[in-house]
């Protein structure tokens, strides 16, 4: 039998090579897989419910990395997945997005003449500052298999010059998990969930998320991100689960965001779920969110510059608004109004990514 590494720095990770771990199990085939967690990011939700809550097993492998600069965490990384691919060598290394990560398990493994799989294979936002930008398409140039999302995908490997054969457009493991947890949080019992009594108290309301260091980390880009929450939440409130370096950098800043705002801290991903699927719109600058709120057909509003992930703006309920206070309020207002747009969920987002990954795999590595 051959033997998958399907590798995982952080919670949305998991979330990723979930589908992927159910596909393999109900597949039959050749391939087995051992899950290995590099701890790139530790987090308190990583429990036994949450892997019970995706059906997946607890990682074989645990590396420990921790934080660090970005050479640093990379260099950990790498160190700890070469002992762990030299104590037992995997016939296959799959990777998924574009954390550090993923980079560095995708060079070691190389360097080792092990095969690469890179999920989500393709994204490109043009925008070299940022350390994902690096990350995928470093990943992208050493990998065998890239499983792209959308079409956008396929075409800028084409450009780079790689490989027709390469390259699978499969749809996206992000999708596959979310209509799964969808399913699943339909028959569950949310009484206890956070957003349950969130979203009794508020009625209507919008979800914000926001996490990049370009609207986070500096005084100037944070107080442009608070004028834009208290403009937006004039006219309706809005949740802001905050990621702990956002919370820390509004208190640091003296940055107020109203009563309007209302801050809770990280849900866990089936509360966040409950909360945002029926929200009148999104705020954020997260490309995972992107995509999840084009598939279920929640109006989503980027508070970036760009996006790595095209289809959910030419296809889905996307707008790509900028940081300007003043367009992400008129975008809001539109679609509190209801002139957003209705979007359309992508041709092969229909929760069989994983299954079409594992037959590809399953056939190039028999």
């Amino acid at each position: 039998m051959k033997t998958l590494y399907l590798v995982a720095g952080a919670r949305p990770n998991f979330m990723k090579i979930a589908p992927l771990v159910r596909a393999l199990r109900a597949n039959g085939t050749n391939l087995g897989f051992k899950i290995i967690h590099t701890g790139q990011h530790y987090d308190h939700e990583l429990n036994e419910v949450f892997f019970d809550e995706l059906h997946i097993p607890a990682p074989d492998v645990f590396l420990r990395a921790g934080s660090g600069s970005h050479a640093q965490q990379t260099a950990k990384i790498m160190v700890g997945f070469e002992e762990t691919c030299q104590k037992r060598r995997p016939d296959c290394v799959l990777v998924v997005g574009d954390v550090n990560s993923t980079l560095a398990c995708s060079i070691v493994a190389k360097k080792l003449c092990i095969p690469v799989a890179h999920v989500e294979a393709g994204l490109r936002s043009g925008d070299m500052t940022m350390p994902e930008e690096l990350n995928r398409i470093v990943t992208d140039t050493i990998s065998d298999f890239l499983f792209v999302t959308e079409p956008s995908g396929v075409r800028n490997l084409m450009n780079e010059g790689k490989p027709a054969g390469r390259i699978h457009h499969v749809g996206h493991v992000m999708v596959d998990n979310l209509l799964y947890q969808r399913d699943k949080l339909a028959g569950a019992d949310t009484v206890n969930f956070e957003s349950s009594g969130l979203k009794m108290r508020l009625g209507a309301y919008g979800v914000a998320t926001l996490h990049r260091p370009s609207n986070v980390d500096a005084h100037v880009a944070l107080e442009r991100i608070g004028i834009m929450l208290r403009s937006v939440a004039q006219r309706i409130p809005l949740v802001f689960p905050a990621h702990p370096r956002t919370r820390g950098n509004l208190d640091k800043f003296g940055v107020s965001l109203g009563d309007r705002v209302v801050l809770t801290g990280p849900l866990p991903y089936m509360d966040f779920l409950n909360l945002w699927k029926d929200a009148k719109f999104v705020l954020t600058d997260s490309g995972g969110l992107q995509e999840e709120t084009t598939a279920l057909g929640v109006p989503c509003i980027t508070v970036r510059e760009n996006t790595e992930r095209p289809i959910t703006v030419e296809q889905g309920t996307n707008v790509i608004a900028g940081t300007d206070p003043e367009k992400v309020r008129t975008e809001a207002f539109k679609i509190l109004e209801g002139q957003g747009k209705p979007g359309q969920r992508p041709k092969l987002w229909d929760g069989k990514a994983a299954e079409r990954i594992v037959a590809v795999l399953a056939r190039e590595l028999a």
